[in-house]
């Protein structure tokens, strides 16, 4: 899973849930963005231009700057400036924005045997930024090197997905010529992948940098990330404080007629992070010297300065809103009483107060009230649902009911538990929320608060895992699969590492619709089957949804072509001009 923007998860199983994809401040929910340009509306001299430089500020470092150990699709914004894969997302603003396209390949892919075999043919004219070519085996290498130890952190489905990818260790220790035999190269062009399963949804993954092509004779391990070669429109020419200052310059051997996606106009591109996100706002604010040209990926803005930013008309046309997959929830674990009643569970989905959980994630301008598990957007295969129905404010009366039905006509007592950090999902607050929510049904709620680590350690542990968390979870692309699979396919369950299925629910029927579902390339109707099997896991009341986060983030006063997508709610740099 994409775990919230700024928060990543601690193994590579864990990875599943690592919106690090992003960070807690990267959730979301449902449609709008950014102006497609942040200048007074068209013509000539509007039209964005090559030149000067752009200033990235950030919180998190850009760690790991090797595309074999970056984990979301693309790695975050700043490395697909400089990693180009076979496919990727569409750079539009909004929900047109979660489409996949071609990149380096001609097309998205052409599957065979039943979604089992995907196959790609590279563009004409492909090269790195020392001249030479991009061939199929630069490809087919750069994902063998992904599965080295060494070079771990990546996404686990290439693992998962091929065919001798569970055993296959990597080229460091594999001497053989074939390398993984699942990746046929048959020639310099075409690339050949063979699946254990069908998989509809393999042209999404490939947008992931460890479809980058890395060529062999530049792989120094663990140090390639100092110099990673490029195949974007952007080479690394400084990266210094494990990725707190990146530099990046123009990659002169990219060429924008084979690169329909991203624009490439600021001449140099400087990022700075490990940055205090109250700093970053100011920064973007005030707008001296160099950061009137200059964006966030991965800072919100909090309610105190959204109220300060309401008041003045200028600061409000520079701040984009954007949308993430992502969902906020209450975890159960039915083998923990009194959590093993149905009932029990239903009372609390009726007690809960959207509206009271809704304030403490920041208000309506951070956060969206969720009925569903998915977020609410098409791509997902969203329908509109309420099992429990209890509106914005709960119904304490019929939760009553149902617990007098459970046997606990005198209400009950349980513990809530929730991680500690002040993050965009504020846990604290929102535990507290739902704490007052469930008094009002008689339920007496103690909070056990955790340090992050030791809240991810409990949470995701079979043997550990409490009754009753907060959780939350992000899609590594905007599907229903990466979102419904990991949390509640009962082979997905995990007993002696990280494990996400947190109901531990193993159903024939769940397990079978997702192999049904995996089968179909026709990305329109599987979302529409997402939607189905969504509606149907929450009428068993194993989590409560509680709300889609929703970004809100500055950018500077001498930056134009804002574009925020729905695959990740973030502004893309790619598409950023300076004034």
């Amino acid at each position: 899973m994409a775990e919230p923007a700024p928060s990543r998860q601690l193994s590579v199983i864990a990875r599943r849930v690592a919106a690090a994809a992003v960070s807690v401040a990267l959730a979301g929910g449902a449609v709008a963005c950014g102006p497609k340009d942040s200048s007074a509306a068209g013509g000539v001299e509007d039209a964005p231009k090559k030149g000067g430089t752009l200033t990235i500020l950030n919180s998190d470092p850009q760690t790991d700057f090797d595309p074999a150990r970056l984990y979301t699709s693309g790695g975050g914004k700043v490395p697909t400036l400089v990693f180009r894969t076979l496919t990727t997302r569409n750079r539009e603003n909004g929900a047109a924005g979660t489409k996949v396209v071609p990149d380096l390949a001609t097309d998205t892919g052409r599957p065979g045997k039943n979604a089992t075999v995907w196959t790609y043919t590279l563009k004409d004219g492909l090269k790195f930024e020392d001249g030479s070519p991009i061939t199929s085996a630069d490809i087919k290498y750069g994902i063998e090197r992904s599965f080295a130890a060494e070079l771990s952190g990546g996404a686990p489905y290439l693992r998962d997905w091929l065919v001798g990818g569970d055993t296959y260790e990597g080229p460091y220790k594999d001497k053989s010529k074939d390398g993984l035999k699942s990746i046929e190269t048959p020639d310099d062009k075409t690339l050949v992948f063979h699946l254990k399963k069908p998989e509809g949804e393999f042209p999404l993954l490939a947008t992931q940098t460890q479809f980058a092509p890395v060529p062999r004779k530049k792989d120094n391990g663990t140090k390639y990330e100092e110099h990673p070669v490029s195949s974007g429109p952007y080479k690394v020419v400084k990266n210094t404080g494990d990725g707190e200052h990146v530099v990046l310059t123009r990659n002169e051997n990219w060429s924008e007629k084979t690169d329909k996606e991203r624009h490439a106009y600021p001449d140099t591109i400087e990022v700075k992070s490990g940055l205090d996100s109250a700093v970053i706002n100011q920064r973007l604010s005030t707008g001296s010297g160099a950061d009137a040209a200059a964006i966030t990926t991965d800072t919100n803005l909090g309610p105190a300065e959204l109220a300060q930013i309401g008041n003045d008309k200028e600061l409000q046309k520079r701040v984009g809103t954007g949308h993430f997959g992502y969902t906020n929830y209450l975890a159960f674990n039915p083998k923990v009483k009194p959590f093993d009643n149905p009932k029990v569970r239903q009372a609390i989905a009726y007690a809960v107060n959207r509206q009271s959980v809704v304030n403490a994630a920041g208000g309506s301008s951070l956060a969206e009230p969720a009925t569903t598990f998915l977020p609410n957007q098409k791509s997902f295969g969203y329908t509109p649902a309420d099992p429990f129905p209890a509106g914005r404010t709960g119904n304490p009366g019929k939760a009553k009911e149902l617990l007098k039905q459970a046997g606990y006509k005198n209400g009950l007592s349980i513990t809530l538990t929730h991680s500690t950090a002040k993050n965009f999902a504020t846990s604290p607050d929102v535990a507290t929320a739902v704490q007052e929510a469930l008094k009002k049904a008689g339920i007496a709620v103690k909070l056990a608060g955790l340090e992050d680590n030791d809240y991810k350690d409990k949470v995701h542990s079979i043997k550990d895992e409490p009754g009753l968390f907060i959780g939350g979870w992000g899609a590594d692309w905007p599907s229903g699969g990466p979102f419904l699979a990991p949390i509640f396919d009962g082979r997905q369950i995990v007993k002696d590492a990280y494990n996400f299925n947190h109901a531990q629910l193993d159903d024939p029927a769940v397990n079978h619709e997702i192999d049904e579902i995996n089968k179909l390339t026709d990305l329109t109707a599987a979302a529409g089957r997402w939607g189905a099997l969504d509606k149907k896991i929450g009428e068993k009341a194993l989590s409560v949804p509680l709300f889609h986060p929703v970004y809100k983030r500055l950018f500077g006063k001498d930056v134009k072509n804002i574009v925020i997508s729905d695959w990740d709610g973030v502004l893309d740099p790619s598409q950023v001009a300076v004034k």
